[in-house]
């Protein structure tokens, strides 16, 4: 007898959204993400992608509902439990929020932070292990800048800073990876390397992928679902091969009252 093991969850909202004060930046969602998906999320600028990724790593409380990530229900968690939960979610936001004076294997190594604690960060920024150097080391290697292991972060373009932000979310050892918006401040070539490289790297290691873009040609190409978001609320969620052109279309048709209010959330 065969027996089949569903996946569990890593993040999923049960009629969660946010307010902020009389403006709703995201509606009461009900969705699911399993181990190992590969997700984008799409939409227009303030369509709450940002708002819904944060709530995913718990950097904002939803003002309704239920969310639970990995298993534990976020507004029954807190303190070191919270913290440990943080520290399997690992987040690539779009300014890359890399120390610019720092040597790249100290801005990789941050990502030990939520395992390591700020003291013990600190240790290992000023006295690294050779064996955390050779691991970093690996990592750069597989994201194809082994050389800048030691070049200042400074002295670095906009797509090796990416892929540094990258490389610090893979020393994390996460279960699951936020994106937001990684790939805006490249060209459209490493646009397209960099999210084929994420996609890899997430069907290898069994990491949940969770990416939003503005992109939608990128997103088709590489996501096997995609969820667009139009003014706080899911409009469709969905293999891209579902969904037809008009679709897309009606989700990036701004009415003129919605131009007026534009602003990312």
């Amino acid at each position: 007898m065969n027996v089949t093991h569903e996946r569990p969850d890593t993040f999923s909202l049960e009629s969660a959204g946010r307010n902020y004060e009389t403006i709703s930046a995201l509606s009461p969602t009900t969705l699911s993400i399993k181990q190992g998906e590969r997700i984008a999320i799409v939409g227009p600028s303030g369509s709450g992608k940002t708002t819904l990724l944060s709530l995913f790593n718990s950097t904002i409380q939803a003002s309704s509902g239920k969310i639970t990530v990995l298993g534990n229900v976020l507004e029954e968690t807190s303190g070191k439990n919270l913290k440990k939960i943080r520290s399997k979610i690992a987040t690539i936001p779009q300014n890359h929020a890399l120390v610019e004076s720092f040597r790249v294997w100290q801005n990789i190594i941050t990502g030990q932070i939520g395992e390591r604690g700020f003291l013990g960060n600190l240790i290992d920024l000023i006295f690294p292990p050779k064996s955390k150097i050779l691991k970093i080391h690996s990592i750069l290697e597989r994201l194809g800048i082994e050389e800048k292991l030691f070049e200042k972060t400074s002295n670095l373009s906009g797509g090796q800073k990416q892929r540094v932000a990258l490389g610090r979310a893979l020393y994390q050892k996460p279960q699951a990876i936020l994106a937001d918006e990684p790939v805006s401040s490249v060209d459209p070539a490493r646009a397209e390397n960099l999210v084929q490289l994420l996609n890899q790297i997430s069907k290898e290691e069994n990491i949940t992928l969770v990416m939003s873009l503005h992109n939608l040609e990128l997103a088709k190409a590489h996501f096997p679902r995609l969820i667009g978001l139009r003014n706080g609320k899911i409009n469709f969620d969905s293999d891209p091969e579902d969904l037809n052109e008009s679709k897309f279309k009606e989700l990036y048709t701004l009415s003129e009252r919605e131009i007026l209010n534009d602003g990312e959330c």
